[in-house]
């Protein structure tokens, strides 16, 4: 079993990684600044309503580039939405494929709209896996007996 100082390094490493890779940028470290003691699980509530409502958004987006006539305001709304709730959970890599997206939406330019719509998939796939072995990594920290803020 890790002792609390290598769990804490660890997560430390993987922490920063998270920001060297640019999955995540400082909205993140905002988010985590706004749990506390009286709301231990916020940053793990807020990202699955994130992750609830991406998987929503994505299937919405697939299914409107299926159409024989897209509609690409309905479309750009629902990239709208995603870009809005990846910037919020600072999740960047999501965020900037979304801004690609709505371009491709302006242009009504359905192979570009495919094209972000499968990056999109992947960027948010990979920030989700991320951010599941993160609050594994804080899990074990915190049942080993570490405590948060770490300094």
């Amino acid at each position: 079993m890790e002792s609390v100082n290598q769990l804490q390094r660890k997560l430390a490493e993987y922490t920063a990684s998270l920001y060297n890779e640019k999955i995540l940028d400082e909205q993140f470290i905002q988010l985590q600044q706004l749990q506390d003691e009286n709301n231990p699980d916020f940053v793990v509530e807020v990202v699955s309503l994130f992750f609830e409502d991406s998987e929503r958004l994505l299937n919405e987006l697939a299914k409107a580039l299926n159409q024989t006539n897209v509609d690409f305001k309905k479309l750009d709304a629902n990239v709208h939405q995603l870009k809005g709730s990846s910037s919020s959970i600072g999740a960047q890599r999501v965020q900037r494929v979304c801004i690609a997206f709505r371009n491709y939406c302006d242009e009504r330019n359905v192979e570009g709209c495919l094209q972000c719509l499968q990056q999109v998939k992947n960027e948010y796939t990979l920030v989700k896996n991320k951010l599941e072995t993160l609050f594994k990594l804080e899990k074990q920290f915190v049942d080993a007996g570490g405590s948060f803020p770490v300094a």
